[in-house]
């Protein structure tokens, strides 16, 4: 049925084609068959010579906040897109303009249920930052607490709704219709995208997240994470403590010289992601500058934690073997290492992939640790990889990206700052832990614990069973697995023996009637004899065809 919404999603797919067309984008679309979209418009000269990375960068910035949004969540998937694209949309800002104050006002009286005279003793008017989902203001409670108030945009939810939407029936066109040999997986992007961006429209997500990291680095001095107003908060609005501080990527400029220790600074934001990711499995998986401030000398301040990633005890000691095998150089256990953490090999060649990862271990043989990039490292891994068609889990590739982008920002802090270094006395203290007595004492106890129940449990448990023996109402059930196959050949065979009888049984009879010489005649031979004979040939001809077609004639 045609409606209002039709016609939104119509005007609005309109538009985005357009823009890609626009920015020269319209390869795929082409590629896809959708012609009747890809004369909208052409592509005005001054774009062609921009570099395809730049252009999907502009079409989406032009395309609004929503997507915007997309290429921010997107530039933390290197598995999705090659890393020229990914370094790319890692310049996305959220230049938006930012709503009115009254539209703000009415959102968190609406969300709060009260006028807000009576939520606060000050409300700034003027946000403090203006982002694509959101907005903040600056406030002041009844009691004098200063806080931060997040608000969702007015309309957002129903505008990403609508693009996502769009997306989902694109990326269809793009995986149906697209040749065979392009690695990447539109309609899996699309999937990955609307799961990271719901989670991220509700604020009560990041309200968890911002508690659970304080719990998380309570005792940690050197970690601040706002305080979450609980009463004051919603999923449209989200009241926090307000926490002022310097940019990370500002602390290098002159005026902040004797202000902040910048080598401190990359030091302790390394080893606060290393903690997340190796012994919490909760991380901050966009740590980009924009969401980190810092307080002299070297406080960091936690912001904007709507996008995390998680991992589970196992995981957690499957990443530090892998980060340990990358030092060692191992490729055996590299692969081991891979196929714990759930890389899924579809139809690959496993000598070939051993190869190319051979060949990129070569690479770094004999270069110095502090000259090893994981950035580096894992672009290429992710590159192997996606280029055979290999499926990665979120959380690994997450756990890579929040590890370049950290250290990326220790470079920039310190020229002579070195990740992996860093990493490797938390890599051996998860690795100590498999093998420490507490660890065989936790395991023991938990075993013993098991095997208590169960002695407790037998003598009635083998009762039950004497009793159902005894009445005659024990029963077995058998699965049988993989006989199908057989069982159709043996009626197949079947089938065939008893054609076979009925041929034999047929020439037998035609063979006595021909000698018993009994009229009507053909040829002066009886009639039904040659009827027999014929019937016989017929049915052994189509038994002969049947078992030639089957191949089991050998």
């Amino acid at each position: 049925m045609f409606n209002l919404r039709t016609w939104n999603q119509i005007k609005r797919s309109k538009q985005i084609v357009s823009v890609l067309v626009k920015y020269g984008l319209d390869y795929f679309i082409d590629q896809a068959k959708i012609s009747f979209w890809v004369k909208i418009r052409k592509k005005p000269r001054r774009f062609q010579e921009l570099t395809p990375p730049k252009r999907l960068r502009l079409a989406l910035e032009e395309l609004g906040p929503t997507f915007v949004k997309f290429g921010q969540i997107l530039s933390t998937r290197p598995d999705f897109l090659p890393p020229d694209f990914i370094r790319e949309l890692e310049k996305l800002q959220d230049k938006v303009p930012p709503f009115s104050s009254f539209q703000a006002k009415k959102i968190i009286e609406k969300e709060l249920n009260k006028p807000l005279e009576e939520l606060f003793k000050k409300f700034e008017t003027k946000p403090i930052a203006a982002a694509s989902l959101s907005q903040v203001h600056k406030a002041i409670l009844p009691n004098n607490e200063i806080v931060a108030v997040k608000v969702q945009r007015p309309g957002i939810k129903e505008t990403i709704e609508l693009d996502l939407k769009i997306l989902e029936n694109l990326a269809g066109f793009l995986e149906n219709r697209l040749y065979n040999g392009w690695v990447y997986q539109p309609k899996l992007i699309v999937t990955e995208l609307k799961k990271a961006i719901e989670r991220e429209i509700d604020f009560t997500n990041e309200a968890y997240n911002f508690e659970r990291f304080r719990i998380n680095f309570k005792d940690i001095e050197y970690i601040r994470v706002p305080k979450i107003y609980w009463e004051m908060s919603t999923s449209k609005v989200l009241t926090m403590e307000f926490i002022k501080g310097t940019k990370v990527d500002e602390i290098t400029q002159e005026k902040y010289k004797n202000v902040f220790d910048a080598k401190k600074v990359a030091k302790r934001g390394a080893q606060a992601i290393l903690k997340q990711i190796l012994e919490d499995g909760f991380f901050h998986a966009d740590p980009h500058p924009a969401n980190i401030l810092i307080q002299p000398l070297a406080t960091i301040v936690m912001l904007d934690v709507g996008m995390v990633g998680y991992l589970d005890k196992e995981t957690t000691f499957k990443i530090a073997e892998f980060i340990q095998a990358i030092i060692d150089k191992n490729l055996e256990q590299i692969i081991n290492c891979l196929q714990g953490l759930g890389v899924v090999i579809k139809e690959v060649d496993e000598n070939l992939f051993r190869r190319d990862l051979k060949e990129l271990l070569d690479r770094y043989f004999g270069v110095p640790l502090k000259r090893l990039e994981i950035k580096k490292i894992s672009e290429d891994m992710l590159k192997v990889m996606v280029g055979h068609h290999l499926s990665l889990p979120s959380s690994f590739v997450l756990m890579l990206k929040a590890l370049s982008m950290e250290e990326s920002i220790g470079k920039k802090l310190d020229p002579n700052f070195d990740m992996i270094s860093t990493a490797k006395p938390f890599v051996k203290k998860i690795l100590r832990k498999r093998f420490i007595p507490q660890g065989f004492l936790k395991k023991g106890s938990i075993l013993f614990q098991e095997s208590l129940e169960l002695i407790e449990e037998l003598p009635g448990d083998l009762i039950d069973i004497l009793h159902k023996f005894k009445e005659g109402k024990l029963k077995f059930n058998f699965e049988h697995r993989g006989l199908e196959k057989l069982i159709t050949e043996i009626n197949r065979s079947s089938n065939r023996i008893s054609f076979s009888l009925i041929i034999a049984a047929l020439i037998i009879g035609s063979s006595l009637v021909l000698q018993q010489r009994v009229g009507p005649f053909i040829f002066g031979y009886p009639a039904i004899g040659i009827i027999g004979y014929l019937i016989a040939s017929f049915f052994g001809l189509f038994l002969i065809v049947s078992i030639l077609r089957s191949n089991k004639w050998r």
